[in-house]
């Protein structure tokens, strides 16, 4: 019940499909429930015509007629069942992974920091297709099997109702028997499920790390561990399969025993003349017609077990509520921004974390200016930066653009302006053109080529076959760090944004070429508001503002002279890094 609680708004979607389904299943039952009773009839009129034959042989032509109609009848509508309902819950499986995939992409970093990847890939692979499994067979067989079991028993009440009783005794316990192996395989199913994950989790690693994995010459190490997952796998799968194994035989155990009941009882009423063997002949074919119903129970009653429980875990996400989001607060009025960012009294603390990571931090960046950011690993520098595109929420104070505070502007003219260039460069699985355009909808090739220049990723790309067209492989393997950086650099100068943060993206860059490009970056940042963090002073020197950050608080600020006078923390890398310029030049 919790599965089509769940599922219910999918299936109000394609209500009058599943309602044109419902109606071919009874038809295409009440069509072929009759069989029986002809095939009888056509018994009992050979037996009281034995010497007509011409009479006989037209009242075999004429029920032949009648079983091939009607059969044919019940073929169409079955068709016309699974054209409805089997499609409809393909046509759910394609909604239900949209949702999922969009539940997703509204969750905060925090969400994705703690969950594997491994366990959203079986979410949205086996997951998704159980439930998709409990939605076809496991609508469309349910109602096509109680259609069968309610039109034959009527059948068999009418031709003899003491014998449908007798016939009835062993159905109580094939309920008993269904209902706990359901409980059973329902534990297993989501243990199996769990399994799952751990073992996609562990593929997923050991490919995103295959260079490690090599350099580290772990691979005999990574194979055991992955047996020893693929094997507890198995065992999990086993002990489904024996709960599933032993609920096929019990069907055909308990309905066989129907049968023997009523050929007994009922051959001992044809003795007695009670029945004639055209009507005992149609009362073992509705029994037979009803071992399908029996087993398909059964089946069923797997197959939603294993969709409730898959159900259950995609819920999960599902019912997550974003943590980032519009809300009623946002003021829609606001499409654009100039820029200007004001830290008041900002704190901010991880999801688990045990120390705050910035505190108390006020700072003002006017628009069309550029901040440096500056600090030792840790300090809290990404983290400052993270906060303008709502990455993750503040955790006390205010932080405001252009006087409004963030939490008002709508999230997508947010970050529709903000173009970004992450420590961790990330590049798409396709041509060089295609990761430089992403976000961008009017893709112009002038522009393509001008952002490249920028980023002097141009140089190189003239170099490669293919040029802009190049494919550069997943995550961009195909490409040196520098080449990765600039790319990023490209695409976030194409967005035409009105602020522009890097992320200390030129530490793979060779300083000649990242002198080439701060001097074009200049132009680019004088009609924006632009935040640098680097490790670099060479990058961040020419900055209208420079801080240090020191264990999450701002402990120096000011120009680049300003900041080497003080004698502090810049003062102190500048002379060190003047230092390590001199022995490379000896």
């Amino acid at each position: 019940m919790k599965l089509l609680y769940h599922l219910l708004p999918y299936l109000q979607k394609y209500r009058s499909t599943l309602s044109w389904g419902l109606v071919t299943i009874i038809l295409a039952n009440l069509l072929g429930v009759v069989l029986p009773h002809f095939i009888g009839n056509a018994i009992d009129t050979m037996q009281q015509l034995p010497k007509d034959g011409e009479k006989l042989l037209s009242e075999m032509i004429w029920y032949s007629l009648l079983v091939i109609s009607f059969t044919i009848m019940s073929g169409v509508f079955t068709y016309y069942t699974r054209q409805t309902i089997i499609v409809v819950s393909r046509k759910i499986e394609f909604d239900l992974r949209n949702t999922f995939l969009s539940f997703l992409q509204q969750q905060p970093l925090s969400y994705f920091q703690k969950t594997p990847t491994g366990d959203l890939m079986a979410h949205a692979t086996n997951d998704i297709n159980a439930v998709r499994n409990a939605l076809g067979p496991g609508i469309m067989y349910p109602i096509d099997s109680l259609m069968t079991l309610v039109f034959s028993l009527m059948f068999m009440f009418v031709k003899s109702w003491t014998l449908t009783l007798i016939a009835l005794i062993p159905l109580p316990l094939v309920s008993l028997a269904v209902y706990y192996a359901g409980k059973t395989i329902h534990t297993k199913s989501i243990e199996k499920q769990e399994t799952y994950s751990k073992l996609t989790t562990r593929a997923q690693e050991n490919l995103s790390g295959i260079r490690v994995v090599k350099s580290y010459v772990r691979e005999e190490y990574e194979i055991g561990l992955f047996e020893k997952l693929s094997t507890s796998y198995l065992k999990k799968n086993l002990e489904l399969a024996k709960v599933q194994s032993l609920m096929w035989p019990m069907m055909f155990l308990l309905v066989g025993s129907s049968i023997l009941l009523t050929i007994y009882f009922g051959g001992l009423k044809v003795i007695n003349n009670e029945i004639t063997i055209g009507t005992l002949t149609a009362f073992l074919a509705y029994l037979v017609m009803l071992i399908w119903p029996m087993i398909a129970f059964g089946w069923v009653i797997n197959i939603l077990q294993q969709g409730g429980a898959s159900m259950g875990r995609l819920q999960k996400i599902i019912d997550r509520e974003p943590e980032i989001k519009n809300s009623t607060d946002t003021n829609y009025v606001i499409t654009d921004i100039d820029g200007e960012i004001e830290y008041k009294n900002v704190s901010f603390t991880h999801e688990s974390a045990n120390r705050t990571a910035l505190k108390n931090i006020n700072l003002k960046i006017s628009k069309g200016s550029t901040l440096a950011i500056v600090g030792h690993t840790g300090s809290g520098k990404s983290t400052l930066i993270n906060l303008i595109p709502r990455l993750y929420d503040i955790t006390e104070g205010n932080l405001l653009i252009d006087g409004n505070d963030i939490r008002t502007i709508p999230l997508e003219t947010l970050r529709t302006k903000i173009g970004y260039v992450s420590q961790e460069t990330f590049l798409f699985s396709d041509s060089i053109a295609e990761n430089i355009f992403y976000g961008v909808e009017d893709k112009k090739t002038d522009e393509l080529i001008s952002s490249a220049s920028v980023s002097q990723i141009s140089v190189d790309v003239e170099e490669f076959q293919n040029k802009y067209e190049t494919i550069i492989g997943e995550r961009g393997i195909t490409l040196s760090g520098g080449q990765k950086q600039r790319t990023s650099i490209a695409r976030a100068i194409i967005k035409n944004p009105k602020i522009l943060i890097i992320d200390d993206a030129l530490s793979a860059v060779d300083t000649y070429t990242e002198d080439k490009i701060l001097h074009r970056l200049r132009e680019v940042m004088k009609e924006r508001t632009s935040i640098i963090i680097s490790h670099r002073i060479s990058t961040v020197k020419d900055a209208n503002l420079i801080i240090v950050l020191e264990n999450g608080e701002i402990v120096e600020k000011g120009t680049h002279d300003e900041l080497v006078k003080l004698n502090g923390i810049y003062s102190d890398l500048y002379s060190k890094q003047l230092l390590e310029q001199e022995l490379e030049k000896l």
